[in-house]
């Protein structure tokens, strides 16, 4: 009888557990989802995008900028210098405006993302999500601090903006005029929507054109503005790691107190049963400011600001519902920012306009009038007992696009936490500037 044996069952097994082809390509990811899911996912959307089947709701929007969103996320994570200069925020922003710019895009996919960013009003979502989950979970000492400071580096930055602009703008070859109009007050004017727009009507209402006009010679700066922020932001990122006596971490006030040891939501365990509370109590506030704004003159997303932090210092909230509202607002900045990001490049980056009017003494003006409101923002910070790189990356949030430009400097910096005070700065500071602009303009005129 021979002394050989077949192959143990064993063997076989791990024959057949043999990492092969397909095992090595599913350990591939984009972003958490396996190469070939994704492939899968992608293909099912560009075909029903290519046959026009795509539907035109929230469900074929979400599915667009979901996809695109994950794939440019990961490369800007990934790619050499983009990873250090907010790369991801750049990428989902950019990409997709010039794939509408180069006319890549079909039509089907145009109108999903536009039905979702806009008729759904995605944006005005993710950013009252974010506001009320990120104050409501916060230390009620820390907000508390955080809005009665933050007015000082953003007016210090602001008249800093204002001065350094002037005298590059000048010494580039452009006049006092079109520096202050057409350069300076675009960038820290508030955004498109709530800056640029009514800015644009009141030039008409004074100098007699069309307000369309106005609104293609202001956009570039705004944009160029936008993009120099982001960089920024990543680069105070990268700072704040090899700094860390300059970072908060997403903490805007230093503290006497030892808040690092007194509870928070943050560490509560995650429960998802309590996170659709959340959504409501976001919709609520939001829905307070929207009511409100009719009666009071202020701006919306303003008064969602104030009465939550109200709430919160007031403790009026119970525990729970703060909770709530925090784990689905993380939830969301994790899952949903570079995706709203790509749907944002699609509809409110018009690379047509920028190109149009770009030159280097224009984009040298724009990058002169951030920065130097991003390092006053900085040694303001510092001074009155701020963490320079969260008051440097809030106060840099003048120079963006609104709420689009907070959620993009924010992500690049990796700082959410800081929406509220983002929104501060961008909404009081931009309200300011189109009061104040015009005033001048017509006594100019």
């Amino acid at each position: 009888m021979s002394n050989l044996s077949p192959p143990s069952v064993l063997e076989d097994v791990g024959q057949i557990k043999a990492p092969g082809f397909f095992e090595k390509l599913m350990d591939i990811k984009v972003g958490v989802i396996s190469l070939p899911v994704y492939l899968v996912l992608s293909l099912i959307v560009i075909f029903a995008a290519k046959t026009g089947n795509l539907p035109n709701d929230i469900i074929g929007g979400f599915a667009v900028i979901m996809v695109m969103g994950v794939i440019l996320s990961e490369l800007g994570m990934k790619l050499p210098i983009l990873r250090n200069i907010g790369g991801p925020a750049i990428l989902a922003l950019m990409v997709p405006s010039f794939l509408v710019y180069w006319q890549v895009l079909p039509p089907s996919v145009m109108d999903s993302v536009t039905t979702l960013m806009k008729k759904a009003n995605f944006l005005y979502l993710y950013i009252a999500i974010l506001v009320c989950g990120s104050m409501l979970g916060m230390h009620r000492q820390t907000l508390i601090n955080g809005i009665t400071r933050i007015f000082i580096p953003m007016i210090v930055g602001t008249a800093v903006a204002v001065a350094t602009g002037l005298l590059v703008g000048v010494a580039l070859g452009y006049s006092v005029h079109h520096t202050i109009f057409y350069i300076i007050v675009p960038i820290i004017c508030g955004g498109v929507g709530e800056g640029i727009l009514p800015l644009s009507i009141a030039y008409s209402g004074i100098l007699g054109q069309e307000a369309g006009t106005f609104v293609a010679q202001m956009i570039p700066a705004a944009v160029i503005g936008n993009v120099v922020a982001i960089i920024a932001a990543g680069l105070l990122k990268r700072l704040g790691e090899n700094k860390p006596e300059y970072s908060g971490d997403g903490v805007l006030v230093k503290s006497s107190e030892n808040l690092a040891n007194m509870p928070s939501a943050a560490d509560k365990p995650i429960d998802f049963s309590i996170m659709g509370a959340g959504l409501l109590m976001a919709c609520s506030f939001f829905i307070v400011g929207t009511v409100l704004a009719h009666f009071i003159g202020i701006p919306g997303p303003i008064i969602m600001i104030l009465a939550a932090a109200t709430a919160k210092s007031l403790k009026i909230i119970p525990e729970k519902l703060e909770t709530g509202a925090f784990q689905l607002y993380k939830f969301i900045a994790g899952n949903l920012t570079w995706p709203l990001m790509v749907g944002l490049g699609m509809l409110y980056v018009p690379i047509k306009d920028v190109a149009a009017i770009i030159s280097l003494p224009y984009v040298l003006t724009c990058i002169a009038i951030v920065v130097s409101m991003i390092i006053s923002g900085f040694y303001v910070g510092k001074f009155i007992n701020m963490y320079p790189i969260e008051a440097a990356i809030v106060t840099g949030c003048r120079g963006g696009l609104g709420g689009t430009g907070d959620v993009a400097i924010l992500s690049a910096a990796n700082r959410m936490s800081l929406m509220p005070f983002a929104q501060i700065s961008t909404r009081i500071g931009g309200a300011a500037t189109v009061i104040a602009a015009t005033i001048l303009l017509q006594m100019w005129h």
